[in-house]
């Protein structure tokens, strides 16, 4: 009997198991906030809330990208480059004249070529994920500090950088990017074939072939949604620092990995979900605020993301083998 691609599911989902992993991501997220609240006198202020829910939104997006190339047990190590090449080639365009929306969209383009790039290096020419992604890195920083000689470019067009600065209905405009982008993501990576044939990939990537699945496409189509989405971040911090520079971001890709391993997200592929990675996310964003209120020193913070990502993959290996 021939299987179709529209008959081909994720991995059996378990359901309870997922929902139990959620809730305690949420739980964990609550008693952070409690605690933070009670041994710091700042950490409830609204000035304070806000610059975690935005700095946390930024990271929330990098990672809801990350999964989709994780899914595939892939990975992609250049979402920090482009963000902070994206800040540059934004700026370089509002500078020259370009109307915002234009240079918005020729930046979220650029996006897509990398994403492309990415696919091609992997599928055609047979490199390895972190191999590929990883001259990416080096190269947009390169190219980015060779645009700006090693400066920044500034950002003077105030429309534009407000909107990082503001508010709707008393949450800041960077977290309502985060629920536009997660609504739509959550669609297509849970309700549609499209997602389903990611798990599939993901799961054993001849067997998705065998089955009529077109792995190839699958691949670009998942880089292309990683380097979007961190375009779109790039977009983002340039709105909030009003600055195009190269070096931003730098590190946010393993924040990013990290938010999604923490999220749930397998790294030996397809094992994700949309909520996972964005609670994650403003876990660690909690974390670090609370380390920065308590004056705890930034290196602590590696440590501690270091260790919850060893702690999860751990207990995500035990759960392959005993499935296994």
């Amino acid at each position: 009997m021939t299987v179709t691609p529209t008959e081909i599911a994720a991995p059996p989902p378990r359901r309870k198991v997922n929902i139990l992993f959620g809730l305690t991501l949420i739980g964990l997220l609550a008693f952070l906030w409690i605690l933070l609240g009670i041994v710091t006198a700042s950490f409830w202020t609204p000035l304070n809330i806000s610059n975690l829910l935005r700095q946390g939104a930024m990271t929330a997006i990098l990672a809801l990208g990350q999964t989709f190339v994780i899914i595939t047990a892939g990975i992609d190590l250049s979402v920090g480059a482009i963000v902070g090449f994206c800040t540059v080639i934004l700026a370089w365009l509002l500078q020259a004249g370009f109307p915002v929306w234009a240079a918005i969209l020729i930046t979220l383009l650029i996006g897509v070529g990398i994403g492309v790039f990415h696919g091609f290096g992997i599928v055609k020419m047979g490199l390895p994920p972190f191999i590929i992604t990883l001259a990416t890195l080096t190269s947009l920083r390169g190219i980015g500090l060779l645009i700006t000689n090693g400066s920044t470019i500034n950002i003077v067009n105030e429309p534009f950088t407000n909107f990082a600065r503001a508010d709707f209905l008393g949450v800041p405009s960077l977290f309502w990017m985060v629920v536009l982008v997660a609504i739509p993501s959550y669609i297509f990576l849970h309700l549609s074939r499209w997602g389903r044939y990611l798990f599939a990939v993901g799961s054993n990537r001849e067997a998705a072939r065998l089955s009529g699945v077109r792995v190839n496409g699958i691949i670009y189509m998942a880089y292309i949604l990683s380097a979007t989405f961190a375009a779109f971040v790039g977009v983002l911090l340039a709105s909030r620092i009003a600055i195009g520079n190269a070096t931003q971001a730098d590190g946010w890709e393993l924040q990013a990995i990290a938010s999604s391993v923490i999220g749930g997200t397998s790294l030996f592929g397809a094992v994700g979900s949309v909520h996972g990675p964005l609670i994650g996310a403003f876990i660690l964003a909690t974390i670090n605020n609370g380390a920065n209120l308590l004056n705890v020193n930034s290196f602590w913070q590696r440590i501690i993301t270091g260790l919850l990502i060893i702690v999860i993959v751990y207990f995500d290996q035990l759960r392959r083998r005993r499935s296994s």
